[in-house]
């Protein structure tokens, strides 16, 4: 299998994460274990040529790379938060094509360049949130082609809102045999010219690193449909699992079947209910946390009620009844509890009391005063991505 895509430095905060991967990079050895000969082809800057070499050898994956001017790099705050792109994309000067043959190929859209292809069978990954290009633009050619990609980038590559016009004018643009639109937390669909499938569903993780997921489902899909011959649907709930994997422990290559076997499926035929955001909001750290969590979950197609934005300050006792009123509206609660805030630790109990289920954010909370919250049956998340995703999850109704 060979891999045509970029090859960046990804720097992360919260959790700390220090890599030189890239959509390339990190889907080339994703798949390493499960065969030999996986190859990548990206650009590279001279002075990280070495490092980048050293990283793939460990993963028994070939490199062919395209010198490139600079190294280009992503920072992100936390796995969730839009990255700082350096240097800036309008800043990099475009390089010549990379020109790639082979039986199967998964491509993606890069920063400096694009690679143009020649393949029996093609995977392709715009990676764009900006300006997808379609799969032919560049002049690549594939005799069969499956096209992975988001909502957001089917849109705009298509320049039509509504979902099921957008994915089969896609379809017959391109001439594709499928479009795999990937849906964040209500999983896969795959598109055809006889129209969509049941979705595909989402899999549990406990902790959820986001950075690369998307690289990690574009590479098994291709895998275990390009290489291995698995139906579509088969190939996309295999890369389902794998992201989820991948999501929980960071690490890569991606297991044997057998351990993808055991990851926990979320329903898909259910909505995402209301969440009360608990937590306090007195200081520029703590409003922060509280703004960031909104934004994240929203982004995530939840419903919140914050009491900090739908309710505010005023009277304790009318704050108090307007609060527990919304609470008492929610499916579930996602509750800050770093500082052991008063207020945020007697919502939690409120919530159990009626059965609601309670995500918990304590990254720097001693075991003893989790006692209670662990021992009422509240989820306890060690990082702002786990539990705004966990907390999502357990809305479901």
């Amino acid at each position: 299998m060979i891999v045509a895509g970029g090859i960046y430095g990804e720097h992360c905060i919260f959790p700390d994460w220090r890599q030189v991967f890239g959509s390339g990079g990190r889907a080339a050895a994703a798949v390493s274990r499960w065969g030999a000969n996986v190859t990548l082809h990206g650009y590279c800057p001279e002075n990280r040529l070495e490092d980048v070499q050293a990283t793939m050898a460990a993963f028994n994956v070939d490199i062919v790379p395209t010198i490139s001017p600079e190294p280009i790099d992503f920072h992100y705050f936390h796995p969730l938060s839009n990255p700082e792109i350096a240097p800036p994309p309008a800043n990099l000067v475009r390089q010549s094509s990379i020109h790639v043959n082979g039986q199967l190929i998964l491509r993606f859209g890069m920063m400096e360049g694009d690679a143009v292809i020649e393949a029996t069978t093609a995977v392709y990954d715009p990676q764009s949130g900006l300006s997808p290009e379609g799969f032919k633009a560049n002049g690549s050619t594939a005799e069969r082609l499956a096209i992975v990609l988001n909502e957001a980038e089917l849109r705009l590559m298509t320049g039509i809102s509504k979902i099921e016009e957008a994915a089969r004018e896609l379809l017959a643009t391109e001439k594709a045999e499928l479009l795999v639109l990937k849906a964040g937390t209500r999983g896969a669909i795959i598109w055809t010219q006889e129209g969509a499938s049941e979705p595909i569903p989402a899999y549990r993780s406990e902790r959820v690193f986001k950075i690369g997921s998307g690289d990690v489902f574009s590479a098994a899909f291709a895998w275990f449909w390009g290489h291995e011959g698995h139906d579509p649907i088969k190939a996309a709930d295999l890369a389902s699992r794998s992201v989820a994997w991948y999501c929980n422990t960071r690490h890569l290559p991606l297991p044997e079947m057998e351990e993808l076997a055991t990851m926990k499926p979320l329903k898909t035929d259910l909505g995402l209910g209301k969440i009360y955001l608990a937590g306090p909001f007195f200081d520029i750290g703590q409003r922060w946390v509280i703004e960031e969590a909104l934004v994240c979950l929203k982004m995530l197609g939840a419903e919140v009620f914050s009491p900090l934005h739908e309710v505010g300050f005023g009277d304790p006792a009318a704050v108090a009844k307007e609060d527990l009123k919304g609470l008492e509206e929610c499916d579930a609660v996602l509750a800050i509890i770093n500082g052991g805030d008063p207020g945020t630790l007697f919502e939690i109990g409120y919530a159990r009391d009626r059965g609601i289920p309670v995500v918990a954010l304590a990254e720097d909370v001693h075991e003893r005063d989790l006692t209670m919250i662990v021992g009422s049956g509240c989820e306890i998340a060690p990082d702002i991505t786990s539990a705004i995703y966990r907390a999502v999850w357990a809305s479901i109704r």
